[in-house]
């Protein structure tokens, strides 16, 4: 593929976009069921319908690109080409998981592919992501490290210390704020004082840009040019996706929805029906081809849960494995 050329120039890489779509939607619908019927401790923080985001972004990325990822990272992962079964079998604490079972859903990372980790505290992401672009210009790679955050993030000094370095020593760092219109339950408009939390890019010298989260063609064009400016020493860009969160916050809260029409109104938006019907227009989807692509999602997640409930429990002495000790 050329620098000039995309994902959605050819039908079977576009088509492969919309399976990793389907994908990413089938597994989160099963862990959240393996959650309900006690098969995976903790929680879970779905990411349903907000998958044009995380697939648009990936897709434009090289496997030694950096990705850092949130709580809500599961889309992210897969888009980066990880192994559900190996997703799976962490979110369900067994043995053959990425994290050995001890990470569980909110701490995935596959060095290997370029998805150097989740992370369970808001906005943390964001300073090891900007360690790695640093490290990336030290060592004049052309390679970029993308950050994936929540709209409650961009609130956190983390955010405006690590805009400003990158701009100071114009690194190959690409920000994305998932804008989905809640920090868990608190609205976006009565926590950020400006709609555009684009915007904020301005106050640090670099671009911003507001796209349609729900809108993969978009967000993958966007993406596109911010990495190109970052691959070519032009320093960070800020992408703010507005998406929206269809699930609550996580498995284990109730619903956010001041409105209990809210989520259904914007499930009309749904991003990867929406795609679908972009292809329809391109001639590339028809009905045969759309169920043989969610039935191939469907048994890759499948074989994904047979994969998990196969492998041994991650034994208690396991937690003393991998750790730092002897410190004191």
């Amino acid at each position: 593929m050329t620098t000039t050329e995309t994902p959605l120039d050819a039908a079977a890489s576009a088509l492969s976009l919309y399976e990793q779509m389907w994908l990413i939607r089938l597994f989160e619908e099963q862990a959240l069921d393996l959650f309900r019927r006690g098969l995976i401790r903790g929680t879970v923080h779905p990411s349903i319908g907000q998958e044009a985001i995380a697939v648009g972004v990936c897709s434009v990325l090289r496997s030694s690109d950096g990705v850092l990822s949130t709580y809500r990272g599961h889309g992210h992962c897969i888009a980066k080409g990880a192994d559900v079964r190996r997703m799976m079998a962490e979110l369900m604490a067994r043995r053959d998981g990425y994290c050995k079972g001890k990470g569980g859903s909110m701490h995935l990372c596959d060095p290997d592919i370029g998805y150097l980790g989740a992370n369970g505290i808001v906005g943390a992401g964001m300073p090891i992501a900007g360690g790695v672009a640093l490290s990336m210009r030290l060592q004049s790679r052309d390679d970029v490290a993308v950050c994936f955050f929540g709209d409650g993030a961009s609130n956190q000094g983390v955010f405006h210390e690590t805009a400003n370095m990158a701009a100071i020593w114009k690194l190959p760092l690409v920000l994305v704020c998932e804008n989905n219109g809640y920090g868990l339950s608190v609205p976006t408009s009565y926590a950020c004082s400006i709609t555009d939390i684009a915007r904020r890019a301005g106050g640090y010298g670099f671009p911003g840009w507001s796209v349609d989260g729900n809108d993969l063609p978009a967000v993958l064009e966007i993406t596109k040019t911010a990495v190109a400016r970052a691959r070519a020493g032009e320093g960070p860009g800020l992408i703010e996706c507005k998406t929206y969160r269809w699930e609550r916050h996580s498995a284990l809260s109730r619903t956010y929805h001041v409105d209990p029409t809210d989520a259904t109104n914007w499930s009309r938006h749904d991003p990867i029906e929406r795609f679908g019907k972009w292809l329809v227009q391109k001639g590339w989807l028809d009905e045969p081809i759309d169920n043989q692509t969610r039935q191939r999602a469907a048994q890759i997640v499948s074989e994904a849960v047979e994969f998990a409930t196969g492998s041994d429990e991650a034994p208690s002495l396991e937690a003393l494995s991998d750790v730092y000790d002897n410190v004191i």
